[in-house]
């Protein structure tokens, strides 16, 4: 075996070292090491790369054929075998393919099926001609100039399809919410049972017996009715249904529907002007946000920088200006200054 030969059995068997029996992923050093061997390995096999990238005529393609090898020697290691050849072996076979593989892609198709039915492979910046007879490459004819505002147009399609589905869901929670929280109190004012009574005379007129917590047959039929104003809401705000037909499929009259759906504006409204998840839909709309709630009692006026001259504590101070420089002074600039004593507080001059 000649020195290169050796140096790449050396160096194959340092990744195969640092590899995992599992193929897991493995430490750091460990691929650290697998590149540097790697690294080796084209060094190594950059001569015989160059050779094959000539004799195949690709050198009007060479970085393709480049990235052809790499990837040829990566499949070369994971078939390496040591009981059955040399790595050059597999080496070899395994940049010829890609790089018949690339030849076909890039040249005339010298395929015998391919040769039957006259086939050839272009590449897709080939130049060729419109109908009008103008110059072109196929990448400009089957470029869709549209598309980029199809895409956009459909993606804010599904955002607001979205925004709309999150809005309803917040206002049925909060009506789900406070349906709960009625059912609760109504089960915390409810009369005990007189079976209760009859076991335990003793008891208080006061005493409440215990409940577990909202009766299951209203709960039932609160999240009943929430699913129902759900599907009115969708149908009539969004998918553009006449309450004549939302009235024949949920038995309620066009005026119960009216007065759901504005009752579910009102609430989504609020719901856009308060809720920080729907910021950007306040934005868009026009809709000031109440988010940031001001503070009670906060002042509204800005702060003097002057003492309060009616509190007591300052009643006998003085303010003036700074004294200036005889030749700036300005002639009705003098103020008269009192000297009071000093008081906790207080400010003198």
């Amino acid at each position: 075996m000649s020195k290169a030969t050796e140096a790449l059995e050396v160096a194959v068997a340092e990744v195969i070292v640092n590899k995992n029996e599992d193929s897991s992923r493995g430490s750091a050093k460990q691929r650290a090491n697998i590149d540097r061997a790697f690294a080796r390995i084209l060094k190594l096999a950059a001569p015989r790369i160059r050779h094959f990238i000539r004799q195949y005529g690709l050198v009007a393609h060479y970085e393709d054929a480049e990235q052809a090898c790499a990837i040829a020697v990566h499949r070369a290691i994971e078939a390496y075998d040591p009981t059955k050849a040399k790595f050059t072996t597999f080496l070899n076979w395994q940049i010829r393919g890609e790089l018949q593989s690339l030849r076909f892609r890039v040249m005339t198709d010298q395929r015998p099926s391919a040769r039957k039915v006259g086939a050839v492979t272009v590449t897709i910046h080939a130049g060729t001609r419109t109908e009008d007879g103008e110059e072109t490459s196929l990448e400009a004819l089957i470029e869709d100039e549209e598309a980029q505002e199809r895409t956009e147009q459909s993606a804010a399609e599904h955002l607001a399809g979205q925004t709309c589905k999150a809005l309803v869901h917040a206002y049925i929670e909060s009506e789900r919410k406070a349906g709960v929280e009625q059912l609760r109190k109504r089960a915390r004012a409810r009369r005990p049972k007189r079976d209760i009574r009859e076991v335990r005379p003793d008891l208080p007129a006061s005493f409440r017996a215990h409940v577990a917590g909202p009766d299951p047959i209203e709960l039932a039929r609160l999240h009943e009715r929430l699913e129902r104003d759900r599907a009115i809401i969708e149908r009539s705000m969004y998918s553009g249904d006449t309450r004549l037909a939302l009235s024949l499929d949920t038995s309620l009259t066009r005026e119960r529907i009216r007065q759901i759906v504005r009752r579910a504006s009102k609430k989504m409204a609020q719901l856009v002007s308060t809720d920080p998840r729907f910021a950007m839909l306040a934005e868009q709309a026009g809709i000031q946000s109440d988010t940031v709630a001001q503070t009670p009692g906060a002042a509204t006026t800005p702060a003097e920088i002057l003492p309060a001259m009616h509190q007591p504590h300052n009643r006998m101070v003085t303010v003036s200006r700074p004294t200036e420089p005889a030749s700036e002074r300005h002639p009705n600039a003098n103020l008269p200054v009192a000297t009071a004593p000093h008081q906790s507080g207080g400010l003198f001059a």
